[in-house]
């Protein structure tokens, strides 16, 4: 039982993680950062509304593979992958 725990703290502690920079990327630069990083220019858009727009989304997709790679690692450790 003890092995469960750990595993499923550590998986927890992964979910977090990964929540709080979608929460940084999304709302943090897409919304309340938005205006100083307005004067930075990336491709011809604006910073902020680059991250309103397309960063949160390929922050996100970045994310699931991040979060799939590591649960993969945390299921071997804990010897509960799959076949």
């Amino acid at each position: 039982m003890r092995d469960a725990s750990a595993y499923w703290k550590a998986n927890i502690r992964l979910v977090i993680g990964c929540l709080i920079v979608w929460f940084v990327v999304s709302f943090g630069f897409g919304i309340l950062l938005a205006k100083p990083l307005n004067s930075i220019h990336l491709g011809g858009y604006k910073l902020g509304f680059w991250f309103a727009q397309q960063g949160s989304i390929y922050v996100f997709v970045a994310l699931i593979f991040f979060y799939a790679n590591k649960m993969n690692k945390l299921d071997k450790k804990y010897h509960v992958e799959e076949d």
